[in-house]
Formats: C-alpha cells, sequence, structure tokens
C-alpha cells in the first residue's frame, strides 16, 4: 500500500494492461497558486542575513534538490529519509550496530531507529540545528563517511512540521523535539534499558512540500541499495527485512530483468567492489556508489571504471575494438570508499573526488584503472567461457553497428538538417547537464501529440526549465524491431536527438521525459507506442526514473465564486455537491481544450506526474511480447473478459 496524502499509483508493467483497458486512474489535482510579480527595491534594507532554520526553509533546493510531491525517487521527501538514514549507515561502516529500522505510519510519520552509538547526549540540540556541526570532520572517527558537511540531519530538521530526535547512550537516553526548525520541547536525560542508538521521527512540512506521497518503491529501492553495499547489514521497513549476503552480485541479480550471457563477474579489494555482466538490451547500464552512496549521475568512478574496462579487454585480446562495442549491452555496479568524498551537491547524487584521499597522490582514475586491470584480466585468464562470450558479444555489437553505419549517417545529416529549422522541439534554456544549475533538476521535456496540444503546453511552459517535442500522430510500434528503426525512423531519430541519448544516457538532456497525451483511447495508444519505443531501445531510461505521464483534469466544475479541476468521477461529484445546482461543467477531452492560462497550472507548482516504473518482477520482453506483439488469442481472450462499457451521459449541476 502507498502512503499518500493524494491518491497515487507508479506506474508498473500493471499499467499496460490498465492502459489497454482503460482503467487507469489518475491522481486528484491541488488547488492551484497563482502568484502577482512584485516590484523589487533593492537597497539597505534588502541586505539580510538568514539564520537557521530559515536559511534552509528559504532555499530548501541547496540542500535537497527539490521539495518535489512524491512521483519521482529523487523528490525531497526520499532525500530527507537518506540523510537521516546515511548516519546510521555510517554508524555500521565505524564497526557499530548490525540493524536499522524504519517505519512510515498512515499520517506520513518517518521513524528511523539505528543501534549505533547514539549520539553525545550533551550535544543534540546542535546536532540538529548548527549546521556544519558534526563528528565527521575528525576523520579518524569517520574515516570513509558518506555525509562530511554537518548538514544533513539540520535540513530534515528545518523541513519537518515535527521532528523528534532521541539518543541512548550508555544507559541514558535524552530527546530533543521541533517544529519547523525551531525547539519546542527539550525533554531532560533520564535513565532507559534500552539499547545503544539514535531514533529519529519526523513529518515532511506540508506548507513547504504541499499535498505530497511517499511510494513504497522508492523507499524499499533505496534500502535494498544500502544492503547490497552493506553486506550482513539488515534494513528492516515494515517488519520487512532487507539484507544481502553477496553484495553487488546481488545488486545484479535485483536488476538484471533476463538471464545474462555468462556468470557474473565478482571482483572485491581493499575500498573497491565490482560485478559486471552482459545482457541483451540496447546501452550501457551503470549503477556506481561512493561510500555507500547511490550515485545515479556517477562521477569520477564511473567514469574510470569505463575507460578501465574498455583499455584492460583491449590488452586481453589484442585487439584494438571500440569502445561502444566493448560496452554495448553491459550492465555492471562500482563502489568505492574515500577519504573525505566530494560531491557536486548536497544531494550527493555525483562523486567529483579526483583523489582517494586529500592528501594522497593516488588518483580514483589510477586506483580503479590499476584494479581492474589487474583483477578483470586475471579473472578472464582463469575463466576463457567467460572470456568467448565477451568476445562474441563485442563481435556481434560491431558487426550490427556496421550495418547500421550507413544509415546512421544518413540519419544523422537529415537530423542536423531539420535542427536548424526543427519546429518539432521547443527547447528550453536550462538543461539536466547543467548539473551546476540550481534548477538543472527541474528540467522536463514533454512529448504531446499534434500541433493543438503541443501548442497549450509551450504558450504556458516555463522556457527556463521545460522543452515540448510534438508528435504527428500516433508513432510506429516499434515492437520487435532493432535500433535501426531509430534512425530510419525520422520521429524517432529527432525525439533521440533531442534527449541526446543515442549511445548512452549520460548525456541526458531533461530530468524528466514526460508523455503528455489526451486522455482517451487514441491518448492511452500514444502512451504505450512511446513507453515500448523506450522499453525497446532505451530501457535505462526507465530504470533510473526519468520516464513519466502527466496527469491533466477531465472535468472543471465551476460557479460564478469558485471553480474546482478534477480528476476523477469521485472527484465531479464532491465538486459539484459542494457548488450546488448551478455548477457549469466542463468535460476536458484533449489537451487542446485546455486554455494556456489554465495548463500553466498543471505543469507548474502543482504538476501531477505519474513515474513509469520497473521492478525485477517486470519482465520486460515478456510484458512487450503480450501486450504489443501478435494478437494472440491470450490477449483476445484477456480483452473480452475485461470489456467494460461506459454510457457518455449529458452533464448537469443538478
Amino acid at each position: 500500500m502507498a502512503f499518500v496524502r493524494k491518491q497515487a499509483n507508479s506506474f508498473s508493467g500493471l499499467f499496460y494492461q490498465q492502459l489497454i483497458l482503460g482503467t487507469c486512474k489518475p491522481t486528484i489535482f491541488a488547488g492551484l497558486k497563482i502568484r502577482k510579480n512584485m516590484g523589487a527595491v533593492y537597497n539597505e534594507d534588502s541586505i539580510i542575513t538568514l539564520e537557521f532554520p530559515e536559511n534552509i526553509r528559504r532555499r530548501p533546493g541547496m540542500y535537497i534538490g527539490k521539495l518535489g510531491d512524491g512521483s519521482a525517487s529523487d523528490d525531497g521527501m526520499y532525500i530527507l529519509v537518506k540523510e537521516v538514514l546515511d548516519n546510521s549507515i555510517d554508524e555500521y561502516m565505524s564497526g557499530y550496530g548490525k540493524h536499522i529500522e524504519l517505519t512510515i505510519d498512515e499520517n506520513l510519520m518517518i521513524s528511523i531507529r539505528d543501534y549505533g552509538r547514539g549520539m553525545p547526549l550533551g550535544k543534540l540540540q546542535d546536532l540538529a540545528t548548527k549546521l556544519h556541526t558534526g563528528a565527521k570532520f575528525d576523520s579518524e572517527v569517520f574515516k570513509k563517511s558518506v555525509g562530511m558537511n554537518g548538514v544533513g540531519i539540520k535540513a530534515v530538521n528545518a523541513l519537518s512540521n515535527y521532528f523528534h530526535i532521541q539518543s541512548f547512550r550508555d544507559g541514558c537516553t535524552k530527546s530533543v523535539l521541533f517544529s519547523k526548525g525551531y525547539m519546542t520541547k527539550d525533554e531532560p536525560e533520564t535513565v532507559t534499558d534500552q539499547p545503544n542508538g539514535t531514533l529519529i521521527q519526523f513529518i515532511p512540512d506540508e506548507s513547504l512540500f504541499g499535498q505530497f506521497q511517499i511510494l513504497p518503491e522508492y523507499i524499499e529501492k533505496l534500502l535494498r541499495n544500502y544492503s547490497f553495499l552493506n553486506t550482513g547489514l539488515a534494513l528492516i521497513y515494515n517488519s520487512v527485512k532487507y539484507v544481502s549476503r553477496n553484495g553487488l552480485l546481488d545488486l545484479l541479480d535485483d536488476n538484471m530483468n533476463s538471464p545474462g550471457l555468462y556468470a557474473p563477474i565478482h571482483l572485491k579489494g581493499v575500498d573497491v567492489e565490482l560485478a559486471i555482466c552482459h545482457g541483451t538490451q540496447y546501452g550501457e547500464e551503470y549503477y556506481s556508489f561512493a561510500n555507500g552512496q547511490f550515485t545515479p549521475q556517477g562521477g569520477t568512478h564511473q567514469q574510470a571504471f569505463r575507460e578501465a574496462y574498455v583499455k584492460t579487454i583491449r590488452e586481453f585480446f589484442r585487439k584494438d575494438y571500440e569502445a561502444s562495442d566493448i560496452r554495448s549491452s553491459i550492465i555492471a555496479a562500482i563502489s568505492i570508499k574515500i577519504q573525505e568524498p566530494i560531491f557536486e551537491s548536497q544531494t550527493k547524487t555525483k562523486l567529483g573526488s579526483n583523489k582517494m584521499a586529500p592528501k594522497s597522490d593516488l588518483t580514483v582514475s589510477k586506483f580503479i584503472g590499476d584494479f581492474v586491470k589487474l583483477e578483470l584480466d586475471n579473472y578472464l585468464h582463469r575463466n576463457p567461457d567467460t572470456a568467448n562470450a565477451i568476445k562474441q558479444k563485442i563481435e556481434d555489437s560491431e558487426k550490427e553497428r556496421k550495418a547500421m553505419s550507413n544509415i546512421k549517417k544518413l540519419a544523422k545529416e537529415r537530423a542536423k538538417k531539420a535542427n536548424l529549422h526543427n519546429r518539432k522541439l521547443r527547447d528550453c534554456r536550462v538543461h539536466f547537464t547543467d548539473s551546476k544549475h540550481e534548477k538543472f533538476l527541474d528540467t522536463i521535456l514533454f512529448i504531446t501529440e499534434g500541433d493543438s496540444a503541443s501548442g497549450s503546453i509551450t504558450k504556458s511552459r516555463d522556457v527556463n526549465t521545460q522543452a515540448v517535442f510534438s508528435l504527428r500522430g500516433k508513432p510506429l510500434n516499434s515492437f520487435g524491431m532493432t535500433k535501426r528503426v531509430v534512425y530510419e525512423n525520422e520521429e524517432f531519430n529527432l525525439l533521440q536527438a533531442a534527449l541526446d541519448i543515442e549511445e548512452d544516457i549520460e548525456n541526458l538532456r531533461y530530468n524528466r521525459v514526460v508523455i503528455a497525451t489526451d486522455a482517451d483511447v487514441d491518448g492511452m495508444h500514444i502512451r504505450l507506442l512511446l513507453i515500448t519505443f523506450f522499453l525497446q531501445f532505451f530501457p535505462d531510461l526507465v530504470r533510473k526514473g526519468h520516464l513519466y505521464i502527466l496527469q491533466t483534469p477531465l472535468f472543471r466544475v465551476r460557479n460564478k465564486k469558485d471553480t474546482y479541476y478534477c480528476y476523477s468521477e469521485d472527484e465531479k461529484a464532491k465538486a459539484m455537491k459542494k457548488l450546488g445546482a448551478t455548477a457549469e461543467i466542463t468535460r476536458f477531452k484533449g489537451l487542446g481544450e485546455i486554455s494556456p492560462d489554465e495548463f500553466a497550472g498543471f505543469i507548474g507548482e502543482n504538476i501531477r506526474l505519474e513515474p513509469v516504473n520497473l521492478s525485477k518482477t517486470d519482465m520486460i520482453q515478456e510484458l512487450l511480447t503480450f501486450y504489443m506483439g501478435k494478437n494472440t488469442p491470450e490477449r483476445q481472450h484477456f480483452i473480452i473478459g475485461n470489456l467494460r462499457i461506459e454510457e457518455d451521459l449529458a452533464e448537469t449541476g443538478s
């Protein structure tokens, strides 16, 4: 069951069934906030100094990336959970506490209890309120910690309506309570028989996050990653235990939807661990970690591995293979531990460290390069069957690449010409690759159906962070085709170019790729076709949580005083009850029927997005074969058995 402040379902394999049957229910809508531009005066009175907690509450993006509503895995509420868990993980890495308990109740109170040493009782208030306060500045105490800045817990406190911190230490306990960063109660120190450790409870502040949800699958994914990186650590989430015995081998098994071409390679050393395999999917798939921290945007360690792997394979086979052929269809995980890591932001999604330690001459690149060269080379010599499987995969990729070289050349020339006068893409100013920009996480590409819908979105979008790509109509069903179709089909080729994902998603230009179609049968079909395209040729885009469905209202119910936008029949009924018999009801049959002024509210601060998620149980090939392949008797029986008839009655306010 999802923990929500609004109804929401993440998009999984079952969504194919819901789309075909027309039973997918979109999320409900929170009221719009309309702001007026005010003139600004800049003088001495404009200069202010912000103290805790206002310094965090005024600029939360500096500390947690973005607020969000819980539909994306990098939304703020999940970052808050991660910040607390990071401290507990650091305790485990230092040798204290073998399990961590996490619960989320119906009021969205998040409780995290570890069994480490417990925070010093006399410093609880400072640890919760004073920025850059902590023990991790002393590298002898936390040599290879995740959090080094003394910021995380303070951000959780400042951005929570309710925050409770309690420490159990050597038979004594103390707790302090806060609201929005301000202390509400300082409990005296008392005697306890509870084991050492720390308990933190918090409820994200609705006045900042608005209506939000907490999707269990995102929490579960977070905990699974922590377990893979900390073998033997038990993470208990609402009574379900997550524990790994095989580290990154378990991670590969958890993320591979089909058997690999050979038994995964598992290499471990001091401060480094690797797992490598090849599948049949397109592209490259990496899971990188630094000090137990998942770095979805990669960084110096991931780039060092990609280069070292290519170099080692070339030297082993004594042949100058193309790098793209060597890494084609690879799925790999890398974990390193370094002293005082440098991340490119407080959210720690990309490693920026160049050296293994501040005073060391050993670079991350050389450390990983030397390890891969020695250990992978030895492994391949000891396992000739694996070496032969890798060689065969490289040669197959080489053949496919050469077979497509001419069509790729023509497609690139066509795309280059089209980009000079390309009306399909209305680009934005900031992109996901602009990682130094404060709004790079807010970047969106809306994929729309036809000129009418794209016109409304284009007129109402934020030109800084929101781009629009317009389809002519229904795209091609690409199931069962090779990647050649991406280049031969002009629309697919231009979409690929707009996203910049031809080789991999390292250069993805938008954090969120949003399918924005009408909520009718044709719109649902287009969703299916686009999702099939991405799953078939760019599955990593889906796995990394970049693909979404835009939810827009089905009805507008209003009178002279109030207006309600409704996403379901139930919401419409409630709105009609509130407004009475005089209510005017409008049924939006397409995105083009929504005015740009109204649309601005649906894609702005209160945007409602439904994530397209994949889990281990979603077998991509089987899923696509059943729903998008040939019209088999099984699918016919499925559709007939689930037919339903709806009457489109005239609407009245009575």
